[in-house]
């Protein structure tokens, strides 16, 4: 016979290859189909809750390594118990049928009981092609190269729900893959994940919930972001904390703004972190603002909120001269996001500050970090004179 090779791609998926063999002796046809790419990193599990008749005419790739289940009759087909096929939902059910029928002349004759429930078996089956009643159906795959058509492709399809997940050991070794032996670490897999957890939002005291994530900045550290969102008074709030120990040195980083690019650089000030700009005779007292992970610009978006918001500084506890020095002051600081050029100053007694150096690796002309050893005072601040890391044990020992 002759076996034809077609490689051709599925809308919204990817490329396949379809074989198909056919005999003219005998008649004898069959098609396969095999990925055209490799293993996917995670598997796949498609959930399908039938219930129409165009559910059925919907296309299927379905891979040798996948299986097939349909609870509902506790009817499953094992993975590499048939070759790859790309076909539709009725035509998986119509190859099961012709499957269990092929022996079912020998069964009769062998055993009548065994053959009785297989009938029955197959009627069921039948009746499942009329979708009289809904039904699911699970295609799980753990090389991740199988397929159910989404008839509203882009948009979502409610009665399709795809499931992406981590092999497990025996699933790498079914497909032929290393199998790691160092077992995962639960830390890394927490990095790579959205943390939530309830609490009470502070402005209604309402139940909400708070997102963190630890996320790694390029040439610094890693930070967690953490985000409150109040479904109840809309309240929202972010805030970035270290995710590292305070530095033996604190940093003091200086950037000579020069051209209005530099308000896109990324900044990370922490909240033991200190603002100023010394040609505005401005200064941001460690605390101020909180932990934020944004940009200059952003960062001065704040200054001037934190400015006009304030009743004491442009409300109406004001005096005039007040607010006029104060309006001042803003008009400076918008040219310093436009065209005026400053220096922004952090210093951060922790070392856990960050501004973006654009230039990464290499040295940025414009920016400069110094480590400085820090003062009493300002370990005092961080409660570094009070905490004791080292030699506390055999103290402890001899007191008891």
């Amino acid at each position: 016979g002759v076996t034809r090779l077609l490689l051709t791609r599925i809308p919204f998926f990817k490329e396949i290859i379809v074989s198909s063999f056919s005999c003219d002796s005998c008649s004898w046809s069959n098609t396969e189909i095999q990925s055209a790419g490799r293993i996917q990193e995670q598997g796949v599990r498609y959930t399908l809750a039938v219930t129409s008749r165009q559910d059925m005419n919907r296309e299927v790739v379905k891979t040798d390594c996948a299986s097939a289940q349909i609870p509902e009759l506790d009817f499953e087909i094992p993975a590499f118990s048939q070759k790859g096929v790309l076909t539709t939902i009725e035509g998986i059910i119509d190859r099961a049928v012709a499957g269990l029928e092929q022996d079912q002349p020998a069964r009769r004759v062998t055993d009548k009981e065994v053959a009785r429930k297989i009938d029955e078996f197959i009627g069921k089956l039948r009746q499942l092609k009329e979708v009289k009643s809904p039904f699911t159906f699970i295609l799980d795959d753990p090389s991740g190269n199988s397929f159910v058509e989404n008839p509203q492709a882009p948009q979502r399809d409610q009665a399709l729900v795809v499931t992406h997940y981590r092999r497990s050991p025996q699933q790498c070794a079914l497909l032929g893959l290393e199998v790691d032996a160092k077992p995962p670490d639960a830390a890394e897999d927490l990095r790579d994940e959205v943390l939530q957890f309830n609490t009470n939002c502070p402005e209604c005291n309402a139940p909400a919930s708070t997102n963190m994530k630890v996320v790694q900045i390029p040439h610094f550290k890693e930070v967690i972001i953490m985000a409150t969102n109040c479904d109840s008074c809309g309240h929202r709030t972010n805030e970035v904390k270290s995710g590292g120990a305070i530095e033996p040195r604190g940093t003091r980083i200086t950037l000579r703004i020069t051209d209005p690019s530099d308000m896109t650089r990324d900044i990370l000030k922490s909240e033991t972190c200190s603002v100023e700009i010394p040609e505005l005779e401005f200064e941001l007292g460690m605390g101020a603002l909180g932990g934020k992970f944004t940009t200059l610009e952003g960062l001065l978006k704040d200054i001037r909120d934190l400015v006009e918001k304030n009743p004491f500084t442009l409300g109406d506890s004001s005096t005039p001269s007040r607010t006029g020095k104060l309006q001042e002051f803003i008009g400076k600081l918008q040219d310093v996001k436009g065209k005026a050029q400053a220096h922004f100053i952090m210093d951060d007694p922790a070392g856990n500050s960050y501004l973006q150096n654009v230039y990464a690796p290499e040295e940025d002309p414009e920016l400069s970090v110094q480590r400085y050893e820090r003062t009493f005072e300002q370990n005092d601040e961080l409660g570094l004179n009070d905490m004791k890391t080292e030699g506390y044990e055999p103290e402890a020992a001899s007191g008891r």
